[in-house]
């Protein structure tokens, strides 16, 4: 009997929203925009934070860069903070590389950015970056060669103009060529490519795949020394990781002087510090979004009680009548509890649908993966519920005390 009765309030709360279409369209907008602004914002931090994380993977496991600014720096004092320490230099990376006794591979970085490469009539954009490097380059950033080698040391040493570049710079240069063995033009030398890396992807589009090695001494002789210098190392395995970082640390720290009790005056950075960084400043974004989302759905429970407390006066004879035929006070409450969740729950599926499609399009711009963020969509029908409920309590309370004789007696 009382799975009927409930059946029956259920079906009288749909009736009373659907005679009553217009109203309840505009009281459930204010739901719709408070979900969608949540969800919309949520979607897309989501969409972000997967290609951003993704991307950091440009170092191996097991892998540590060290650098000297941050990798990424918060407030506008923030580079000023470290612009006064002394720049990490070849000869400090290269002292790291010949010491280092737990380090499987050490790699010594510089780069020239930014710079056009030139094959016969074909161009590439002009904001190509190139890397001087140590030969170790293929495993610290967990590259693999694809077609022709890695330069070695002895090209190294020689300062042989080669190349190694990526399919990035394939596609631009030699769309329909075998690259290996070819001549391009970087700044005004030319350079043989002896080597081309599988496709690595990266942010917003495979950046990382317009990757173009040179020998550190050739890179040197090129472009002189640039002030940006970053050491990446490799351990063997996780057990020695820690082991290595303490090392490394120790002979950067002996070489540059740091004396003793005083903070290191450089960088160590990781997947893993790259990726916690990325998490405190979207769970910054998130709290600001959830506040603002807060007040949007604050101002539509508002509504949603203003119209229930109107819609109980105007069906104050209806509320006498179901009374007078032996409707309880309970039945009636639920009937317009019902009604103002029902608004809630519409509104928040709306509004998680929209907050989903545009928070996508995002990831459709891009060209990267879209996401579905379930937990946030369960956060938003959870909250637009009590929603619902909590603002739907007094009109529902009204409406189940009315006298059923001043009810009926109402015009």
């Amino acid at each position: 009997m009382r799975t009927i009765d409930f059946q029956q309030t259920i079906s009288m709360a749909f009736a009373a929203l659907k005679s009553n279409k217009l109203r309840a369209f505009l009281t459930l907008l204010g739901v719709v925009i408070g979900v969608f602004s949540f969800i919309g914002v949520m979607t897309g931090i989501s969409v972000l934070q997967d290609t951003i994380v993704s991307s950091f993977n440009i170092l191996g496991s097991n892998t540590l860069n060290v650098q000297k600014y941050p990798a990424l720096r918060h407030g506008p004092d923030a580079r000023n903070k470290y612009r006064n320490r002394k720049d990490i230099t070849v000869e400090q990376g290269m002292y790291v590389r010949g010491n280092s006794r737990l380090a499987k591979y050490v790699c010594v970085q510089s780069s020239y950015w930014p710079i056009q490469l030139t094959y016969r009539n074909k161009k590439t954009n002009p904001d190509i970056s190139v890397d001087g490097t140590t030969p170790e380059i293929v495993y610290t950033e967990n590259r693999n060669i694809a077609e022709g080698r890695m330069f070695n040391e002895n090209d190294l040493q020689l300062a042989r103009r080669y190349v190694v570049i990526g399919p990035g710079i394939v596609r631009f240069l030699f769309p329909n060529e075998d690259p290996l063995g070819k001549r391009i033009r970087i700044g005004n030398s030319m350079y043989t490519i002896i080597g081309v890396t599988e496709s690595k992807g990266g942010l917003f589009g495979g950046q990382m795949d317009n990757f173009v090695a040179i020998p550190l001494t050739t890179f040197l002789a090129e472009f002189g020394r640039s002030r940006w210098v970053a050491i990446q190392a490799k351990s063997a395995d996780q057990r020695t990781y820690e082991a290595m970082t303490d090392e490394i640390i120790g002979l950067l720290r002996a070489i540059r002087k740091v004396p003793p009790g005083e903070e290191n005056d450089f960088e160590i950075v990781s997947n893993e510090t790259l990726i916690s960084e990325v998490n405190n400043m979207t769970s910054i974004i998130r709290i600001g979004t959830g506040a603002v989302s807060a007040i949007a759905l604050l101002a539509a429970g508002i509504g949603i009680m203003n119209i229930m407390l109107v819609s109980v006066t105007e069906r104050t004879r209806e509320i006498g009548i179901r009374k007078a035929v032996g409707a309880t006070k309970k039945s009636i409450l639920r009937q317009f509890l019902i009604e103002s969740v029902v608004i809630c729950e519409l509104g928040g599926l709306i509004g998680i649908m929209l907050g989903v499609g545009g928070g996508n399009i995002i990831a459709l711009l891009l060209k990267i993966p879209a996401v579905f963020p379930i937990g946030w969509a369960l956060v938003g029908l959870m909250v637009t519920s009590a929603v619902g409920i909590v603002f739907g309590v007094y009109p529902a309370w009204k409406a189940s005390n009315l006298d059923p004789i001043e009810a009926l007696r109402y015009e």
